[in-house]
């Protein structure tokens, strides 16, 4: 089965890493999985502070890495710059895209998109989205307000 999942990534926090490893877990052995990660351009849209794409590839690549080998996944996987918020979702075939409760209605529209398109809708598969320490959403904002760390404990 062929994924597609994407963001920012910055900072590589607890509901990525969820996001991405229900993308594998899709994807299945020998699946496929497509990572758009967010160009500089269309990052920089964000309230806070983004680091450079290479600096965030970096970090995604080490991640998906060391996870591919703890899952044992044989799936193979490529990260896409994103310059809006579709990447190459409204012209590719893939199977299923993987979205948080923040990111659900994009894929409903990326579907609607793909229809209009005469191109086959997508499973839409929605994860929920991790909780801090506070029962509030473990987000990057809220990680560069200096509220939480990456795994959601509260910074007194």
């Amino acid at each position: 089965m062929k994924v597609m999942v994407g963001g920012t990534f910055d900072p590589l926090h607890d509901g990525h890493k969820k996001l991405i490893e229900r993308s594998f877990t899709i994807a299945g052995d020998g699946g496929e999985v497509v990572i758009g990660l967010s160009g500089d351009v269309f990052a920089n849209r964000k309230s806070h502070p983004i680091r450079p794409f290479e600096e965030r590839k970096a970090d995604l690549v080490a991640f998906v890495e060391n996870l591919t080998a703890e899952m044992n996944s044989n799936a193979v996987w490529k990260i896409e710059e994103l310059h809006d918020k579709y990447g190459s979702t409204l012209d590719t075939d893939f199977d299923a895209i993987v979205v948080s409760e923040e990111t659900f209605p994009t894929a409903v529209e990326i579907n609607r998109l793909r229809k209009e398109k005469k191109r086959s809708k997508v499973d839409i598969h929605q994860i929920t989205c991790v909780l801090a320490d506070d029962g509030r959403w473990i987000s990057s904002t809220r990680i560069w307000k200096g509220e939480i760390d990456i795994h959601g404990n509260l910074i007194k």
